[in-house]
């Protein structure tokens, strides 16, 4: 293969990447790994602004994370979203015994770690030679080699027939950025980009991949009522999958009493629904069985929900 498109991408990563961002100066494994989960479906920005360093201040060791309760765990992550992200990384830290796996292929062994996470951390933390796969690297990928169809599968040989083995750490941290900051999904920035000569869907970027077909977002109605008694109120600790371990009132698709205070509406949007729920307070009847009791101060310090945060909000 040419390995003109290489000495170009890392020209463009010496003078153009994110050389600051902290996952990148610092080259503990642990970070690196806590970086990599937290990227997850959510932006640098935001996990830069809000969640990375209070996190790592808080558990500044994976022996630190797995000694700690998940409900701690869980208060730092609120806010974050996609839950099931912090009880992997929880299961993961208790797991490893203090010590995070110096290879992708005992890291795919840890919950919550796909191929592609592995990848990154074992590039980046031990500069394994691997490509990573993430939205916006699978995003260059689509369009450099003029690929409508959507298959990670098929992708992945693109992806390590365009990787640099011999430069593994820039070469992954070069793609992430050039995704973040010129292949971008409406508008790209074709003549800025290191790899535009080699392209074969630069004249028409947008084609690729081929466009999903758009889902309508369900909506689900909902009544959440706040039992209340004294200055204290009714909260459980959910157990279903979703939203594990966060603290909730009571919700139900059953008409409240008609003798219950109506509080007003909240809605809140989830990755594959929203939620629209009238809210309403009683102080008669009994608490249902798993319920307890907390003051607002102590519900502060609970793990909740944003829809939850929004109830307490109409307090």
């Amino acid at each position: 293969m040419n390995t003109s498109p290489h000495a170009t991408l890392l020209q463009w990563y010496a003078d153009h990447g994110r050389h600051d961002l902290p996952w990148r100066t610092n080259p503990d494994p642990y970070a690196i790994y806590v970086s990599e989960i937290m990227l997850q479906q959510t932006q640098v920005k935001t996990v830069l602004e809000r969640f990375y360093f209070p996190f790592l201040e808080r558990f500044p060791t994976l022996t630190a994370l797995a000694e700690a309760d998940l409900d701690d765990v869980l208060k730092m992550w609120e806010g974050l979203g996609y839950y099931t992200r912090a009880r992997n990384l929880y299961a993961a830290a208790r797991q490893c015994n203090g010590q995070l796996p110096d290879n992708a292929l005992d890291l795919l062994n840890l919950p919550g770690i796909g191929q592609s996470t592995a990848h990154a951390i074992a590039a980046f933390a031990y500069r394994e030679p691997l490509p990573i796969m993430d939205a916006n690297v699978k995003r260059i990928l689509h369009r450099y080699y003029a690929l409508t169809e959507r298959n990670d599968k098929k992708l992945w040989d693109y992806a390590y027939t365009l990787f640099d083995s011999a430069h593994p750490f820039e070469y992954n941290q070069a793609m992430m950025d050039i995704g973040a900051t010129i292949c971008l999904p409406k508008k790209p920035l074709c003549p800025l980009c290191p790899l535009e000569k080699s392209c074969l869907g630069k004249t028409s970027p947008l084609a690729y991949p081929a466009s999903k077909a758009k889902k309508i977002k369900p909506v689900r109605f909902r009544n959440i009522i706040v039992y209340q008694k004294e200055n204290r109120y009714a909260l459980i600790q959910r157990r279903t999958r979703f939203l594990s371990g966060l603290w909730s009132f009571y919700e139900s698709e059953d008409k409240p009493d008609i003798h219950m205070k109506y509080l007003g509406e909240i809605i809140q949007n989830y990755s594959h629904f929203t939620l629209e729920a009238h809210v309403y307070l009683c102080t008669e009847s009994v608490l249902p069985e798993g319920y307890e009791w907390f003051s607002v101060e102590e519900i502060a310090q609970l793990s909740l929900s944003r829809a939850d945060h929004k109830v307490v909000s109409l307090l």
